[in-house]
């Protein structure tokens, strides 16, 4: 806008002095004929004061002379041109299709007026004018490229910064949190990004700390724990005794999660991911030996290649670990069980595991500490939380195909 202010009147004004240049010169050339026309036309002839002046001249001065009777000399005139002004003996000036005319009359002896016409042609009145506008035209494209510079380097200054802190944001949210920015740009800027440097290393530090406080106390649950089952075993057989000895299992495995929780290192991956047919693979494997042991048909099906989801490989271990260990700790041994993965191309994943069991009647199991027996209700919270995180979702209490509960989980693919 300020080279556009700045450029358009300079380029009027470039027009307008070139006109006024080019007038200027023809109004000075009619008033030198006028001086001779009015020194020598009183004493001699029309035809004598033009030969005096020279016709070549007034023709090469764009000049004509227009007497009294109507004969033209020099320069000729226009039919249809109106001279009556200047036979009136009006100085003024008027467009012309060759240009801008400018008439002086010149009054003799006998009272007759003599015009003297001369034409400043059209070439001259825009004379240099293209060529100055040119000229403005590159230095506006300069300034222009000059102002663009400086504001895309103000700019870049500022947002710079903020694209940084929006990615280190974006890595502190998934779970990286080494993330960290360097405090540049202006001032309030700078102070932002290290106020964010600040809380990444306190978040760091307590959720790590939180952690290693929970598998600390965990930890020290374990030696008596150990000496109340050995106390629980050393009671009479009866079913007092056996409840009791499944309470202390549950809360034994609720311990070793939370040491298993505490002691995983913090989240560090920017685009965390693992592919599920490896990792169900691993697990049903890991499971097998204990449903051999307690008599259990254990069923693995698998009928995708491709099976990479956005869930951390430690978070899918504890998910599918989760699923199978509710199967194992709530049904009576011998019940069947089964794991699927399966998925269409472009849809999320589905892995299902079902079992021969009564099935899953209470509605808020997914919920934080409910269950539907004797149990922490961490299992399919766990799971909840997990599948949730990666844009996915749980869904219980279905039938299944063996009879019991089934629970679906559904994750995006990567």
């Amino acid at each position: 806008m300020v080279v556009i202010a700045f450029l358009v009147p300079l380029g009027i004004l470039v027009s307008a002095l070139a006109f006024d240049r080019a007038v200027t010169g023809a109004e000075r050339d009619a008033e030198n004929v006028a001086r001779l026309v009015a020194v020598v036309g009183p004493s001699m002839s029309d035809e004598a004061v033009v030969a005096a002046i020279g016709e070549p001249a007034l023709v090469e001065r764009g000049a004509s002379l227009i007497f009294p009777g109507g004969e033209v000399a020099g320069l000729p005139v226009p039919d249809e041109e109106d001279l009556d002004a200047a036979l009136a003996g009006s100085a003024f000036r008027a467009a012309v299709p060759a240009g801008e005319a400018v008439y002086v009359p010149v009054a003799q002896a006998d009272g007759t007026i003599t015009v003297v016409r001369v034409v400043a042609p059209s070439e001259e009145l825009t004379s240099g004018v293209r060529r100055s506008w040119l000229i403005l035209a590159g230095l506006g494209v300069v300034l222009v490229g000059l102002a663009a510079l400086a504001a895309d380097r103000f700019g870049r200054s500022i947002v710079r910064p903020v694209n940084e802190l929006s990615v280190a944001a974006a890595r502190l949210k998934q779970g990286d949190f080494t993330a960290r920015v360097t405090p540049a740009g202006p001032p309030e800027i700078e102070e932002v990004g290290a106020e964010f440097n600040l809380l990444a290393e306190q978040v760091e530090h307590l959720l790590q700390e939180e952690r290693e406080t929970a598998a600390d106390l965990a930890h020290r649950l374990r030696t008596p724990l150990t000496a109340a089952k050995l106390d629980a075993e050393a009671l009479s057989p009866g079913r007092a005794r056996d409840r009791i000895v499944d309470d202390l299992d549950e809360l034994e495995r609720t311990a070793n999660f939370i040491i298993a929780e505490g002691r995983r290192p913090v989240r560090t991956e920017v685009d965390p991911g693992c592919d599920l047919v490896e990792v169900v693979e691993e697990r049903a494997a890991y499971w097998l030996a204990l449903s051999e042991e307690q008599g259990r048909s254990f069923t693995v099906a698998i009928d995708i290649e491709d099976g990479v989801v956005a869930v951390p490989r430690v978070d899918a271990v504890v998910m599918i670990d989760a699923l199978l260990e509710n199967v194992f700790a709530h049904t009576d041994e011998r019940t069947p069980l089964a794991i699927g993965l399966t998925g269409t191309p472009g849809e999320p994943l589905r892995l299902e595991v079902e079992d021969g069991g009564t099935g899953i009647a209470h509605p808020d199991a997914v919920d934080r500490g409910a269950s539907t027996g004797d149990s922490s209700g961490l299992g399919l919270d766990i799971v909840r939380r997990t599948a949730e995180a990666s844009g996915g979702s749980l869904e219980v209490g279905a039938s299944s195909s063996l009879g019991g509960a089934r629970v679906l989980v559904r994750l995006p693919r990567k």
